[in-house]
């Protein structure tokens, strides 16, 4: 833009002052800010379209994008059910092939089942101890004779209702007083 400093403007309004008369100047000045407004609104209107328009082309890019992404999603989806629809119709031959008694399928099956009970029962058991052994730790901190003469809690408050049971009440004559 136009560097102006305060020096170039004096003397600007001087040559104006001389050129077109003391009768004349505030009325030029008037109209020369009028059209410089004018010109700047246009101009912002301008720039407002232009951004206006590229986030358009933007959105419309992206809209683009996301349909193309949830469409390779669907297509992902459909032939993740497709493998399973086929494994699930597999499973179902096996089982109805033992079903009939064609023990050659169901042997490897019948040692694969129990070696998964087996570990399940260990892994139960496990577990089993781990619990008690956490809730020994857990019911022995604090010894029950304790919570008994100090009342461990009975029912659950929320905060404000404990804050409440142990706020001093405001009586309505000392209120006024």
């Amino acid at each position: 833009m136009i560097d102006l400093g305060l020096s170039k403007i004096a003397i600007i309004g001087v040559v104006a002052l001389i050129v077109i008369g003391p009768e004349k100047l505030p009325r030029v000045a008037r109209m020369a800010g009028t059209l410089y407004g004018r010109a700047q609104r246009y101009l912002n209107q301008v720039k407002s379209e232009v951004s206006r328009e590229i986030e358009m082309e933007e959105l419309k890019n992206l809209q683009k994008e996301v349909q193309e992404a949830a469409h390779s999603v669907k297509q992902s989806v459909e032939k993740s059910m497709h493998g399973v629809e086929n494994s699930i119709s597999g499973n179902l031959a096996e089982v109805e092939n033992a079903w009939r008694g064609d023990s050659s399928a169901y042997e490897g099956h019948h040692d694969a089942h129990e070696a998964m009970l087996r570990a399940t029962n260990d892994d139960l058991a496990r577990k089993a101890r781990e619990f008690r052994r956490k809730k020994l730790v857990r019911n022995s901190a604090i010894p029950g004779w304790y919570k008994q003469r100090h009342g461990g809690k009975q029912h659950v408050q929320s905060a404000a209702a404990r804050v409440a049971r142990f706020r001093p009440r405001a009586s309505s004559s000392s209120f006024y007083s």
